[in-house]
């Protein structure tokens, strides 16, 4: 089928590979432009420390550079799949019927190639505005810049991006030509179908005589369908967002000026440096050996413990959260550090495997962490006051993971094996344990340190842990030309698939603002008496069940902007001013729950990618069901005794 494919649409596949140079090309100027803020910042910061005198107009560049440095790498995102999307079906599909999903896609991939191409044209008509006005940013005398260049970068991003769409389109096209008549017909009849009943659905929408709040209600469910279809999760945001507004304001003008506000004028805030830099530190991490050495240490003086070297596995994880806030990379890290020891030493793979999992996601509670950052922007609360909540509950629900293992030790021991003597592991005294942990607590107390002391403002102190990070990394003789690279692009890929949500979120925010859908629900919640509890216990099974299909950063995007005024409104009076901060952290631990539950599961996805057939996908997902467990425990214990998630603000 393959060489089918490539004799009967060679014009196809060669636009794409040459295409594909061009979206290499612009991504690597975004990647290495992450890496010159990490260097910017932290000159500006030791400048202003050591020589009273700033870097000027630091802040001003990373505030213009942050939305070129997302679209020039938005192309090569989509070329090599790392544009969110949902794949509870999707994915399925494309198992059992890759032609039907190829045919699916083809309507998703034109919606992208519209919406951008859109943005576009708007983004050009922006860019020649700034050329003929000589428009500029930052204060003549001190600091000034011409916006067209960064006006420029941020177009081309765009248009690439609306051409990769298309030509994967194309693409998808030549390869049907390819197919058996009768699987093209029977592919074709059933997308066509399922088209035809979206499209009568949404004539209806359109043509009909709604209000606000129905309109509201309905871009609602449009997007959760389409979000379960499979389409990129970016563009149904973007897409659901400007067809809501069109409806509501009767004037796609409107619309298309709130996709450009959106995608301009949300992320090129100094704050958001915060997402690329910190994803940087904890690349650097990942590759540094932290993690081993940390797992050393753990392993040794848990030796005599019952489960000890799963409670080490906890332990290690915690330490490492605490210098990177990206769970995906304690997985990776873990499961080949981890899994290999405990099952040499008895521990069954289901339960070694299920361990490294679970306590993975203490990477996105325990400070510095990439989700609440996140939920900061959303909800405009401050960052440094969530990561100070959520030290106590991290450290309760790592606590919480250790007592799990010690009563599955006792209750189940053919759930967790039968372990033998671990005196075979890599003596330790205090002396070196305090060694192998001194570069984790220097980057801690430099970075959270400094954040808690006010020295540096978040962004900052990504930067310079990002710095400090990748100085250990040379020491230790771990970075070389090819990891530099990888880390480099991992995290521009990363930070892409993150903010572009944040993009897309505003504009669907932007509709249901307009919809008065979240006042009219505050009103509803309210005089329904349903109670503050009430609405808490199903929001958190709400986040749970959409964790089952969506990723953590898109649950909160989605989710926060309309269930934050109930709970202020709701919530004031009983958990105190502070409430926005108290949810933060409650939604976090929810949403952790959906790195461990399937179908999605990510975190049990990076643990078998690595361990291969050492262990099946749903024995995985099994071993890692006790601490699925122990988070639900911890979020009932945060709503009994909010002072837990409030007791260091």
């Amino acid at each position: 089928m393959s060489e089918a494919v490539e004799t009967s649409s060679p014009p196809e596949w060669a636009i794409n590979r040459s295409f594909g140079y061009v979206t290499g090309g612009l991504s690597v100027l975004g990647t290495v432009w992450i890496f010159m803020l990490m260097l910017l910042i932290c000159a500006d910061v030791a400048g202003l420390a050591l020589f009273s005198r700033p870097l000027y107009g630091v802040v001003e560049m990373t505030e213009m550079t942050i939305v070129p440095v997302v679209f020039l790498q938005l192309a090569h995102a989509l070329r090599h799949g790392r544009l969110t999307r949902a794949d509870f079906f999707f994915s399925p599909l494309k198992r059992a019927n890759p032609r039907a999903a190829a045919l699916l896609d083809i309507p998703f991939l034109l919606v992208g190639a519209v919406i951008f191409g859109a943005l576009t044209q708007l983004l050009w008509n922006e860019l020649v505005m700034s050329w003929q006005s000589a428009e500029y940013f930052g204060t003549r005398g001190i600091f000034s810049a011409p916006t067209w260049p960064f006006n420029l970068l941020t177009t081309i991003g765009s248009a690439a991006v609306t051409v990769q769409f298309v030509i994967e389109t194309a693409q998808i096209v030549a390869t049907l030509k390819s197919m058996p008549r009768a699987d093209r017909n029977r592919g074709v009849a059933m997308v066509t179908g399922g088209l035809i009943l979206f499209i009568a659905a949404l004539s209806l929408v359109i043509f009909g005589d709604f209000d606000r709040v129905t309109l509201g209600i309905l871009a609602t469910v449009f997007m959760l369908v389409m979000l379960m279809a499979g389409m990129h999760v970016p563009v149904v945001l973007c897409a659901v967002g400007v067809v809501a507004i069109w409806l509501i304001r009767d004037n796609p003008t409107v619309a298309l000026n709130s996709l450009k506000t959106s995608a301009t004028g949300t992320i090129n805030k100094f704050d958001f440096g915060v997402v690329p830099l910190f994803v940087l530190m904890g690349m650097f991490t990942a590759i540094s050996d932290i993690g081993r050495d940390a797992y050393q240490v753990a392993a040794w003086w848990t030796r005599r413990i019952l489960g000890g070297l799963g409670i080490a596995t906890v332990v290690a994880n915690a330490i490492f959260a605490a210098v990177t806030g990206i769970s995906i990379a304690s997985s990776a890290i873990f499961s080949r550090v981890a899994v290999p020891q405990m099952v040499a030493h008895g521990y069954t793979p289901q339960f070694a495997t299920g361990t490294v999992a679970g306590s993975s996601v203490l990477g996105m509670l325990l400070p510095p962490s990439l989700l609440l950052i996140i939920y900061g922007f959303v909800t405009e609360t401050s960052v440094g006051k969530l990561f100070l909540a959520a030290i106590i509950p991290g450290l309760l629900l790592a606590v919480l993971f250790c007592i799990t293992i010690l009563l599955l030790a006792r209750i189940r021991p053919d759930f967790v094996g039968q372990p033998s003597g671990n005196d075979d592991l890599p003596p330790e005294t205090l002396a070196s344990s305090a060694r192998l942990l001194a570069p984790i607590a220097l980057l801690v107390t430099v970075v959270l340190g400094g954040i808690y002391l006010g020295w540096f403002t978040p962004t900052q102190a990504g930067a310079i842990g990002a710095f400090a990070t990748m100085v250990l990394t040379v020491i230790r003789g771990r970075l070389n030309r090819k990891n530099l690279w990888e880390v480099l692009h991992e995290s521009g890929q990363i930070t892409v698939s993150v903010l572009t949500l944040v993009i897309g979120a505003s504009v669907f925010t932007k509709a249901l603002v307009m919809s008065t859908l979240p006042a009219v629900m505050v009103e509803f919640t309210i005089a329904s008496n349903f109670g503050f509890w009430g609405v808490m216990l199903l929001f958190v099974v709400v986040m749970i069940v959409m964790g089952m299909f969506l990723d953590p950063t898109s649950i909160i995007v989605i989710t926060i902007p309309v269930i934050a005024p109930i709970v202020v409104a709701l919530g004031t009076d009983i958990i105190g001013p502070e409430v926005l901060i108290w949810l933060g952290i409650i939604t976090v631990i929810a949403v952790e729950m959906a790195l461990l539950t399937p179908p999605f599961g990510i975190s049990v996805f990076v643990v078998k990618s690595i361990v291969g057939d050492l262990c099946s996908l749903p024995r995985i997902f099994l071993g890692s069901l006790p601490y699925v467990v122990a988070m639900a425990v911890m979020i009932l214990t945060c709503m009994v005794f909010p002072g837990i998630i409030l007791a260091l603000i």
